[in-house]
């Protein structure tokens, strides 16, 4: 993508991990195949708990195929807004930034073997809508060519 953390440091609302991405949230969202075209619907509940600069954000996704996935990223902030995180499916270290009104993230994910096993290096963008929302933007790479994208929204939780 042709765009840099630093493009997202004008305006004055600021993307505040702790504050946006914080309690129960709900995520709604869609996997597009190399050829542009729907391949996955999910939906997913997220707990996310800060203490201080350290997170943990647990993930369950419910996909329209019936299968569940589970994932939990261990974040950490650090400053200049750098972030860097670790799941168990992630190969290394998941590095990101916050700037502004988005933060990205960079990080390689191995697929589960029932999808080949194989490993993707991915490229996620969030960006705080004015509403507090996040909107999410991942794209799947494998040899350079991009194979898969993912458009997501995230939200808190109505509570009832």
């Amino acid at each position: 993508m042709a765009q840099r953390p630093a493009d997202y440091t004008h305006g004055s609302q600021i993307f505040d991990l702790p504050r946006h991405l914080n309690g129960a949230m709900l995520c709604e969202g869609v996997i597009y195949g190399p050829t542009g075209r729907v391949t996955s619907r999910f939906v997913g509940d997220f707990d996310v708990r800060w203490q201080g600069n350290t997170g943990v954000m647990s993930e369950r996704f419910l996909y329209d195929s019936g299968e569940v996935q589970h994932r939990e990223w261990q974040l950490v902030l650090a400053e200049g807004g750098r972030i860097s995180a670790t799941a168990a499916d992630l190969v290394g270290t998941c590095e990101g930034l916050q700037s502004g009104s988005a933060v990205q993230l960079r990080y390689r994910v191995r697929l589960p073997a029932d999808a080949g096993g194989h490993i993707m290096s991915t490229t996620d963008w969030m960006y705080l809508a004015p509403n507090g929302t996040i909107v999410n933007r991942s794209q799947f790479r494998k040899y350079g060519i991009t194979v898969a994208e993912l458009v997501a929204t995230m939200r808190r939780k109505e509570e009832t």
